[in-house]
């Protein structure tokens, strides 16, 4: 129990750290030059409460039970030797959690040409045969580089005959589909299968499965704006809280509290059953292990159920508020660099971030810092936001942003170790997460709206645009690593040949003599 205690303690304060920055930053606009009401900022700081012990559960959770499930179930899959049954069980798997995801029904509302279940059902697909694609991959060896010089020129092809209005919401699609449930499963069962192989290349191999998950959706729903030319996307507009007093307020909180408790149960069920079944007839993991991946599963539900409603009932009013006020100012140009002080913050307080940084220190013993990949990931999404908000401003397409960036990612690929490349291209789909959607994808919004834009197509991109700047900042820092490494070679060469010389000075007798 002390045990417990310790770690929801060492939980809690990287979440105060992570989560106090967004509250100080937002504290110091509204009492400066974006006023908000009362009942917006009351809802502002008790959704970041819940945010704070949500982050605390979730992230000891995710270590105690998601990791420990993905890892063992990926490593007795690639044991097997039929591939077949290996693919079916990926694709399944990628399927009913994709489904299941809370965000996906949030997409299936923006696309009114599309049927939703028809939406739904493609973009799961979409991550099925691609987590698939995704494990095959790593099982025969493949470079990821190669796969993703195949597939993004695909993808920005098909998107060439895809209405405008439609490409925004096909592209955050991508990022939307991998969220806080999901990505630490698929990146922990990644790691699971590269356990088993011996290679060299085996560390390089076990990031990419998020990547590679995350090109299913965008496809998917360019291929359905091909078929149903829709004639664009819709938005719901946040509902502003107007609570008159302390009740109205605790209510507002209460019934979201309910709603977002079916929608994690709904969603942790599809991987629960899996790993039970699994359990039963495979894995047979000893009474301890199953206890404390019981307790892990409770901590998940429980801080995920805390953190969705903190960021939709509290934050995403907020977001959007603080948007409209900022781009109604005389100086609406001020909106660019506070939105990217906020992008370089928020992205700290992105749940799956943790168990990337995590995941990404312990598989590299420390070899590549988490401090430096948040660091990078802090750096990726400041740049994507106020790059947004050139857009937000100026109705720029989102094309003129997304080709180039895509393009010196992978030309980037060419040059930096391969296992930054996996890792930077997971890091698009672990950074576009909730606080994505409910906070920075309404700031948008309101700015949008209040510089009289088009919010469809200059305000929606905001996630597809965080997704895409880390797969930049993340191989730089791999450049940077590679370049330490070499200097370093070159020291120690140069060491050596220092200690060799001076026995050149000395006559055969000495040289004997020493």
């Amino acid at each position: 129990m002390r045990s417990y205690q310790t770690k929801l303690l060492e939980k809690l304060k990287e979440a105060l750290e992570a989560v106090l920055p967004i509250i100080g930053i937002v504290l110091l606009l509204c009492f400066t030059i974006a006023p908000i009401s009362n009942s917006i900022l009351m809802a502002f700081i008790i959704g970041a409460v819940l945010l704070i012990v949500g982050m605390m559960f979730f992230t000891l959770g995710a270590e105690m039970a998601m990791t420990p499930m993905g890892e063992r179930m990926g490593t007795r899959m690639a044991k097997t030797k039929k591939v077949g049954i290996v693919a079916l069980i990926c694709f399944i798997l990628g399927f009913i959690i994709t489904i299941s995801e809370p965000d996906l029904q949030v997409l299936a509302g923006q696309v009114p040409s599309v049927p939703d279940m028809t939406l739904i059902v493609a973009v799961a697909a979409g991550v099925g045969i691609f987590l698939v694609a995704a494990i095959l991959r790593m099982l025969l060896g493949i470079p990821l580089s190669y796969m993703l010089w195949i597939l993004y020129p695909i993808v920005f092809i098909i998107a060439f005959f895809v209405p405008e209005d439609f490409i925004a919401v096909a592209f955050d699609s991508g990022g939307v589909t991998t969220g806080p449930m999901t990505v630490p499963f698929i990146m922990a069962l990644g790691i699971g299968f590269s356990a088993v192989r011996s290679d060299k290349h085996a560390e390089n191999d076990s990031f990419g499965l998020v990547s590679l998950c995350s090109i299913g959706p965008i496809l998917a729903v360019l291929v359905l704006g091909m078929i149903y030319h829709p004639d664009g996307g819709v938005y719901t507009q946040t509902v502003i809280p107007d609570a008159d007093n302390s009740i109205e307020m605790g209510r507002l909180f209460a019934e979201g509290i309910p709603h977002y408790m079916q929608e994690i149960f709904v969603s942790l069920l599809p991987i629960v059953v899996f790993f039970a079944l699994f359990q039963l007839f495979s894995l047979h993991l000893n009474k301890k292990s199953i206890v404390k991946i019981i307790i892990g599963i409770a901590y998940t539900y429980i801080g995920l159920v805390l953190f969705l409603t903190g960021v939709n009932v509290g934050f995403m009013p907020a977001g959007n508020y603080l948007g409209q006020v900022i781009a109604g100012l005389p100086y609406a140009w001020v909106i660019i660099p506070i939105g990217m002080l906020i992008g370089y913050f928020i992205v700290r307080a992105e749940p799956a971030v943790y168990v990337l940084r995590e995941q990404v220190e312990e598989l590299t013993s420390g070899a590549i810092s988490g401090k430096a990949m948040g660091l990078s990931l802090s750096v990726g999404v400041a740049i994507s936001l106020g790059l947004a908000m050139i857009r937000v401003l100026t109705g720029i397409s989102i094309f003129w942003f997304l080709i180039p960036g895509y393009l010196l990612a992978l030309i980037l690929a060419k040059f930096v170790p391969k296992i930054f490349t996996a890792i930077a291209f997971d890091s698009g789909g672990v950074a576009s997460g909730p606080m994505t959607a409910t906070f920075l994808l309404p700031f948008a919004m309101g700015a949008c709206e209040a510089a009289g834009g088009n919010v469809v197509t200059d305000a929606f991109g905001v996630v597809a645009m965080v997704a895409m700047t880390p797969l930049i900042t993340i191989q730089i820092l791999g450049l940077i690593y590679k370049i330490k490494d070499t200097r370093k070679s070159e020291n120690i060469s140069r060491t050596v040949v220092y200690e060799v010389l001076p026995l050149e000075a000395y006559g055969d007798d000495d040289i004997i003599e020493l």
